[in-house]
């Protein structure tokens, strides 16, 4: 699915790279507000939805090759966010819904999650 689909699906504002969703092409996603989990689990090229605003997410994106990143909850990134973002030419958006809608929304339109292997036996 290409970014501007996504946008259209959940509703987003682009906050950067409007000229860029058409050419992106993500067919899973991963969310998270949890540093640690995205460094775990997210995989290159998949969409990030998360609710954490600062500038490190960014950095962590560009990091695990990831397109583009959903500021979720309508939680506005900060200035340095968007100003790395854009040097970076990495799409970002906004969903005024829940990290829980935004995946949900996303997974009837066909997106796929981030496979999480299991850890421990049964």
């Amino acid at each position: 699915m290409n970014l501007l689909e996504v946008v259209r699906h959940i509703e987003a504002d682009v906050l950067y790279g409007d000229d860029l969703l058409e050419g992106l092409e993500v067919e899973r996603v991963y969310g998270a507000d949890l540093m640690s989990d995205v460094l775990a689990f997210a995989v290159p090229g998949s969409l990030l939805l998360t609710g954490l605003t600062n500038i490190q997410i960014v950095r962590t994106a560009q990091m695990l090759d990831i397109p583009a990143v959903v500021f979720v909850r309508g939680k506005y990134p900060q200035k340095e966010a968007v100003e790395l973002a854009s040097s970076l030419n990495m799409p970002v958006l906004l969903s005024y819904k829940s990290m829980f809608e935004t995946c949900g929304i996303l997974f009837r339109e066909g997106m796929l999650p981030c496979e999480i292997e299991r850890r421990c036996p049964r």
